[in-house]
């Protein structure tokens, strides 16, 4: 891991989970987790389908509560710290349909930092135009949300994260549903924002992780951290469960995803 990036004079580490358990309904999800994840960091959670990378993001960010073991970020209990965190969640709860312009949408970020819903000030919205800068979505602020494609939505999104202004974006599957073009712009962009902000982003495609990000989250029930230097097809498979290989997305070999072999 990198050396740990103060912020805001904290020199804590942005995530640090100690005998961390969590089960639902009995059934063991997440077993003696021990990890740290230093200040301006940029990590890929990986492992296959239900073995816990949501959960552990959940956990993160205070929405769970472990069955035992502690979760301190930036050296705080999770619900103190949730206002330096931005979220992106794999799965927006908003109706396509949802009558908002992208400004509107964005400026839902500035939820719970001193604004209350229809009543935001100016600073706000300087804030979340710069956001919409930064994701290159300036230019349509007042198209409706319904009328955007779904790759201008991915970025909406991560906007409406960044506009909390935080010291920790947290990204589950950000690239889900985009083509390789906009996987490769939205990947620049984070390694941009890694810059100034710690960055932890479930995903599957190990291709593009290799070239982006400095650390691994294996989670598979049980955690295990790696530099990406150390990811080897050998513990792919083990990952994943089965076989795995490697497939390019053009001739260039810029990124390529994990499948079934």
């Amino acid at each position: 891991m990198p050396d740990s990036v103060p912020v805001n004079g904290s020199h804590f580490p942005a995530v640090m989970i100690c005998g961390l358990n969590f089960s639902y309904d009995g059934y063991l999800v997440l077993e003696d987790v021990n990890i740290e994840i230093q200040q301006g960091d940029f990590v890929s959670v990986v492992g296959p389908n239900g073995g816990g990378k949501t959960t552990l993001i959940k956990l993160i960010l205070g929405l769970l509560t472990p069955s035992s073991g502690a979760v301190k970020v930036f050296g705080q209990d999770p619900d103190r710290a949730r206002t330096r965190m931005g979220y992106m969640p794999q799965h927006s709860q908003l109706d396509f349909q949802f009558p908002a312009t992208v400004m509107d949408v964005t400026l839902m970020g500035r939820l719970g930092h001193g604004s209350h819903f229809g009543f935001y000030s100016r600073e706000d919205r300087e804030i979340v135009l710069m956001c919409l800068e930064k994701v290159g979505l300036a230019a349509i602020r007042t198209k409706s949300f319904a009328e955007i494609s779904g790759g201008q939505r991915q970025r909406l999104f991560l906007a409406r994260a960044l506009a909390c202004e935080p010291d920790m974006l947290l990204l589950d599957e950000p690239t889900a549903n985009l083509d390789v073009a906009m996987e490769g712009d939205l990947y620049k962009l984070l390694q941009e924002l890694n810059e100034r902000l710690t960055i932890v982003m479930v995903s599957h495609d190990l291709g593009f992780v290799s070239q982006v990000v400095r650390t691994v989250l294996c989670v598979k029930r049980k955690v295990l951290t790696h530099p990406t230097t150390e990811i080897t097809g050998e513990i792919i498979n083990e990952i994943y469960g089965s076989p795995m290989k490697m497939i390019r997305h053009n001739g260039s070999g810029e990124g390529c995803n994990c499948t079934s072999s």
